[in-house]
């Protein structure tokens, strides 16, 4: 008994045993994702829902990114007398930096927090248990569908992101700034790289099987009936904005080391 006292009190002990849990959490999804049997139609339909509810925040959000990305490097470039790598700058700051990370949070923002809502309710409903009851596993009927239709509707995201990004920089540089179109496309092409989209689909993917599972978790997990759902919407969406700023971190500074810049 003492022993469990000392460990209840340890400061920090909680936030250890729920990221044990959630550590935990995304070991099964991935496991279970190759058991059959596959619940593709669930899929299907979560895929559609995510899309649904993600698409057009998403158009809406990338639009504006992208004009201030390509402001304020043309600005900058301008001032230093680089303004002919203005397109490559505002295109590989879009494609590598902006473009995953907005896509990461409207997922996490819309798609993600419905997904924890709809676990957070069938949890107090008691619906989990009663899965549990029959045999059959609620992570792999509810969570593993769910966790990867977010990792594909992050990776189709990103690419619109991406698209919607470049264009709308395109505009602002060359029409507002009154920039030239051939120097912006000549300096896009002889610094980007092909390995620059391929980094870009690879935290777009990463992070939607973050914000996934941190969804699912919290949903599986909520306190206090209907206002725990929502505290768990909350929470999942803070939690999930935190990881991913981290993992970003981590996965850009892996890719500046491992990829040399083109022409170095």
């Amino acid at each position: 008994m003492a022993e469990r006292t000392t460990t209840a009190s340890f400061p920090g002990a909680a936030a250890l045993r729920q990221t044990g849990r959630l550590y935990g959490l995304g070991l099964d999804v991935v496991r279970l994702t190759f058991r059959r049997p596959f619940q593709a139609r669930e899929l299907i339909q979560q895929f559609w829902f995510i899309a649904s509810v993600s698409i057009l925040p998403t158009a809406l959000v990338s639009i504006p990114f992208g004009a201030v990305i390509a402001l304020h490097i043309g600005s900058l470039t301008t001032q230093i007398g680089a303004q002919s790598f203005t397109g490559a700058a505002s295109v590989l700051a879009i494609i590598q930096q902006a473009s995953p990370i907005v896509t990461a949070l409207l997922i996490a923002g819309a798609g993600g927090s419905a997904m924890c809502a709809d676990l957070g309710s069938r949890t107090i409903r008691e619906e989990i248990d009663a899965m549990e009851v029959l045999g059959v596993s609620p992570v792999q009927r509810l969570i593993v569908p769910r966790v990867l239709a977010a990792m594909g509707v992050a990776i189709f995201l990103n690419g619109m992101v991406s698209v919607v990004g470049v264009l709308g920089g395109y505009f602002f540089n060359v029409i507002m700034q009154h920039g030239t179109p051939g120097a912006y496309l000549a300096s896009f092409s002889a610094l980007a790289q092909l390995p620059d989209l391929w980094i870009s689909e690879i935290k777009a993917l990463i992070f939607g099987f973050v914000a996934g599972v941190v969804a699912a978790y919290r949903g599986l997990n909520p306190k206090g009936g209907p206002k725990g759902v929502g505290d768990a919407v909350n929470q999942s969406v803070v939690i999930t904005f935190l990881l991913l700023f981290v993992l970003n971190l981590v996965l850009t500074t892996v890719y500046l080391q491992l990829v040399p810049p083109k022409g170095s």
